[in-house]
């Protein structure tokens, strides 16, 4: 008999639960996400933020916008806090915004951080020659994603080895500066604001990465994998909107109370 009562017990507590569920349905909507960050590539932009903290969350929105205030479009979804974005174009700019959703359909406000970013283009292995030794292959133009003469009029850096000492050589309106040593291209993520070369020339290493400010007011960087005192190799990232240094990834910070944001 004991079993049977308990049974009927059990049974009248989830019928009054559901039956409160239905009365009182869940229609509170998770909390904004937050820690917003990107890290860009060529023509793609991978965006991550923190978990939210909620049990029942099914979900995120990913909102893109060519302005911090513009008006926001859904461009997917995902169950996790990481989201690509593969139809980002090198040399524009997007800011992203994010929703969290629970399994009753509620949805968040879009996230208050600013977090936004700009694809470009990538290179690796290109191979310049000592411009005295062979000046039709000396020179790399960004621009056009060619190996040029040293002297042509687009070229932004050229190679150089001088006395047994090898160089990279910039013309006297562009600038360079060695970064010192890196583990890939994609370390540093914008150029410095000072600490160029005076002499418009920098040592070449393996292993280092060097920023180039072009004469038409572009950044651009260069890790150097290979070297030889005729030859040098490197892997390159170059940024296609002009007086912009950011070269890997964007920010990502808290908005001012006023700014407004819709969708």
């Amino acid at each position: 008999m004991k079993p049977v009562i308990l049974a009927l017990i059990l049974a009248s507590l989830a019928f009054a639960g559901c039956k409160r569920n239905a009365i009182y349905p869940d229609t509170a909507p998770p909390d904004a996400p937050t820690g917003l960050a990107t890290a860009t590539g060529d023509n793609f932009i991978e965006i991550s933020w923190d978990q939210n903290r909620e049990s029942d969350i099914a979900g995120y929105n990913v909102f893109v916008s060519s302005s911090y205030t513009g008006r926001y479009e859904l461009i997917g979804s995902t169950k996790r806090p990481y989201f690509m974005d593969k139809g980002a174009v090198n040399g524009n700019i997007y800011y992203y915004a994010v929703t969290a959703f629970d399994f009753e359909g509620n949805e968040s406000p879009l996230s208050k951080d600013v977090a936004y970013d700009i694809p470009r283009p990538e290179g690796y292995n290109v191979m310049l020659s000592d411009y005295r030794l062979a000046p039709a292959t000396g020179g790399y133009d960004f621009s056009n994603f060619a190996v040029v003469p040293y002297d042509d009029r687009y070229a932004d850096v050229y190679f150089e080895n001088f006395n047994g000492r090898v160089y990279l050589d910039v013309q006297t309106d562009s600038d360079i500066e060695d970064m010192g040593p890196t583990g890939s291209v994609l370390e540093i993520s914008t150029a410095p604001s000072g600490g160029w070369s005076s002499t418009h020339d920098a040592e070449v290493q393996v292993g280092h990465t060097y920023i180039i400010w072009t004469w038409d007011d572009h950044y651009a960087k260069v890790r150097v994998s290979g070297l030889s005192p005729s030859r040098v190799t490197f892997d390159w990232i170059y940024q296609l909107r002009p007086s912009t240094p950011l070269l890997k990834h964007g920010r990502a910070e808290r908005a001012p109370a006023t700014a407004n944001r819709s969708r």
